[in-house]
């Protein structure tokens, strides 16, 4: 690092093994999720639930996650391109994921999930499972860093990152320096994990159903959408646009998260009447 900016060089392969290569991303996001799940596994215990919940739930969020990222970057950001090549939309080892859309399939798997194996309602899994899903994003914005994308545009900011990798062959005091809007994310979403932890394991906020779910996504998507603005473009289409594919995507998060807390609210000020 030096004064003017951190310079970053990470290579995004941690070791390889004969033909098959591992990657940071990866081993951080199975870290992420490993955490998050132990965690949940607590949250099941405290309130004697069954001991394979958690197992079941680690499993479909992973499952849900991945393919809905997928199919979220692959409609939102890229469609142009993979609705002429439909054969690479799963091959997911090329890059290409959209948190909205894991975001969209993480909600209809927690309404599963409550259907056929919690048999309580979505919210009563949705708030335990949001607690966990912002420190994932959190894992997963670090995840990203990794692979030096998805970061921001120039700035003279002392903390400004030089994404070496993504200007081959310039000189360094030629490559921009840029805002490293994944740890900015990342903070924000890590942030919200702490704050929903004490919620839960603190103030029993968890007993107000969709208080958790309801500030989870108002704040996390409220960050997402103000990041946004210092963040690139993600898609040639973006150009031009007052509010890109992210800000968009956002916004009906954000109006749920508001509506669910004004839900709570109103339900708790009914009852002391």
């Amino acid at each position: 690092m030096n004064l003017l900016s951190v310079i970053w060089n990470v290579d995004p392969i941690a070791f390889s093994l004969g033909p098959i290569t591992v990657r940071w991303y990866g081993i951080i996001y199975a870290t992420g999720f490993l955490i998050a799940i132990w965690i949940l596994s607590k949250m099941f215990k405290k309130e004697g639930c069954p001991d394979d919940w958690s197992d079941k739930v680690f499993i479909y969020m992973v499952l849900a996650v991945i393919i809905g990222s997928r199919l979220g970057h692959v409609f939102f950001y890229d469609w142009a391109y993979y609705s002429q090549h439909p054969s690479e939309i799963f091959m997911v080892w090329h890059g290409g994921l959209a948190s909205h859309g894991g975001a969209i399939a993480i909600i209809l798997t927690v309404w599963l999930l409550s259907k056929y194996m919690t048999r309580k309602p979505f919210l009563w899994l949705a708030d335990r499972l949001f607690v966990v899903c912002a420190l994932s994003a959190s894992f997963i914005r670090i995840a990203n860093l990794m692979n030096s994308e998805i970061y921001g545009c120039e700035t003279t900011l002392p903390w400004g990152f030089k994404f070496l990798r993504e200007f081959p062959g310039l000189p360094v005091n030629l490559v921009p320096v840029c805002h490293p809007t994944q740890l900015y994310e990342s903070l924000a979403y890590f942030m919200l994990f702490v704050f929903l932890m004490w919620l839960y394991w603190k103030k029993g906020a968890q007993k107000h159903e969709g208080l958790l779910t309801g500030i989870g996504f108002s704040f996390l998507f409220t960050a997402r959408f103000f990041i946004e603005f210092i963040k690139n473009d993600q898609s040639d289409f973006e150009a031009g646009m007052i509010l890109n594919m992210g800000q968009l995507l956002s916004i009906p998060f954000i109006i749920l998260g508001i509506w669910l807390i004004v839900r709570v609210y109103m339900k708790r000020k009914k009852a002391t009447k």
